[in-house]
């Protein structure tokens, strides 16, 4: 199957790939000798049989060894977020994630056995087979959202039945934002909007994202900056207004701040990898 959108290849060359970043989902699953990542300034070690996810947008350089064997997927999800309850998972899958047998004993076998199926289903060109992968995909996803949601603690001192009520009006938010990054948000409107006092909203919004609001809302805007930096025709002003920032120099200093290169860098380095 020869789709633009899904790729996957069995790779066993001692290559390095110097720093580079693409839009997509990539998924590195050692079989056999460990790979290394270093993605934002950390370094990780990837032994077999260990699953590693680098968001879409980060910055990353690998390494392998003399000898050894691994799966690289690479998929294009920007389609999943349109689903509305991809936010809440977006949310916390802007950092490159780890999954072990030790990390998640509770979902490894089957994220692991998900990705596998994959595999099969890429390399064996079934009828539908691009359809199938989609759908495994996403069952991984729900797989990983709901181990985060009711295994992290999410709303440590909150009540069961009242996370599972906080879950559902955090990602109504988390969707709203991902959809209105390019407006003006401010946290009495927002707060206001899910039914939190200013105070709850801010301690509740960091637990179940990890981060702050000003900080997730910025990531978004990144985000956008980063797909519209594909396109040569709109320039960096315009591409800082599109994306929600106040001015040039605003999104100059915090791109710069989150992708540790400034968007012009940014976007000579996908050209030259294009070339």
């Amino acid at each position: 199957m020869k789709k633009a959108a899904i790729k996957i290849w069995y790779n066993d060359l001692p290559d390095c790939y110097a720093s580079h970043w693409h839009t997509v989902l990539e998924i590195i699953l050692p079989l056999e000798n460990y790979y290394s990542a270093d993605v934002n300034g950390q370094h990780f070690h990837i032994m077999p049989r260990e699953i590693f996810l680098i968001p879409p947008g980060e910055l990353h350089a690998l390494s392998a060894p003399a000898i050894g064997k691994r799966l690289i997927f690479l998929f294009d999800i920007s389609m999943l977020s349109t689903l509305h309850s991809f936010s809440g998972i977006q949310s916390w899958m802007v950092q490159p994630l780890l999954i072990t047998p030790a990390t998640h004993p509770l979902i490894y076998d089957e994220v692991y056995s998900l990705l596998i199926q994959i595999k099969d289903e890429y390399f064996e060109e079934k009828e539908y087979a691009e359809l199938t992968i989609y759908s495994l995909l996403i069952q991984m996803f729900v797989t990983l959202g709901y181990h985060h949601i009711h295994n992290q603690s999410s709303f440590p001192n909150v009540r069961l039945p009242k996370q599972k009520e906080y879950v559902h009006r955090f990602n109504e938010l988390l969707s709203y934002i991902d959809q209105h990054y390019a407006e003006e948000l401010d946290l009495d409107t927002l707060s206001e909007a899910i039914g939190f006092s200013k105070y709850h909203f801010i301690r509740l919004f960091k637990q179940y994202t990890g981060t702050t609001l000003g900080d997730y809302v910025t990531t978004c805007r990144i985000k956008a900056s980063e797909k519209l930096l594909c396109n040569l025709e709109l320039s960096i002003a315009e591409i800082a207004s599109l994306s929600g920032f106040s001015s040039i120099s605003t999104f100059n200093r915090l791109f710069k701040q989150y992708k540790k290169c400034s968007p012009t860098e940014y976007r000579k380095r996908n050209n030259s990898l294009k070339e």
